[in-house]
């Protein structure tokens, strides 16, 4: 599905951080709400070819995660973290780990900030706090890029089928 909204993604040279933004044709509470509802995220986060599963999802302030993406060969790549802070609808801080890594403690701390504007529509800035330069450069070399666009163009399928309200 084509869409009139383009996802940017910024990584200044030298710095630990990412910057994503995105423009949805949604209003906040209910891009919020694809964001912390487990029968909603896992239509949406990853790659399109991949299968999602969710071992364990609390979108509160004070909660964890972990989630599976499964690709057709059957490989399962894990993902987990500790959410902060959930402020409906405004945002959600949480920490970030792929557990493929050939050793632990490449933690990101992210932030996800929904900003409602007129017309019912959301943007979506999110900020990826990695702990080193290397780090958030091996993130966008292993393929982040695609994986983001393909999570906000099901994304914008699903608000577009309106199954989110």
């Amino acid at each position: 599905m084509a869409t009139k909204n383009e996802t940017s993604i910024k990584a200044e040279p030298g710095k630990q951080e990412i910057f994503i933004t995105r423009e949805f044709e949604a209003s906040r509470e209910i891009v919020f709400k694809a964001f912390t509802t487990p029968e909603l995220i896992v239509q949406w986060l990853g790659p399109r070819e991949l299968k999602m599963r969710l071992d364990k999802f609390e979108p509160k302030s004070g909660g964890s995660y972990r989630y599976v993406h499964i690709d057709p060969a059957g490989n399962e790549y894990g993902f987990h973290g500790v959410v902060h802070e959930v402020l409906a609808p405004e945002r959600v801080i949480q920490t970030f780990e792929f557990e493929g890594l050939p050793e632990t403690g490449h933690v990101v701390l992210e932030t996800a900030r929904f900003e409602a504007l007129p017309g019912n529509r959301t943007r979506l800035t999110m900020q990826s706090v990695f702990q080193s330069v290397t780090d958030r450069d091996g993130m966008l070399q292993a393929g982040m890029e695609r994986g983001v666009n393909d999570s906000h163009a099901r994304l914008d399928e699903l608000f577009a089928k309106a199954s989110v309200n």
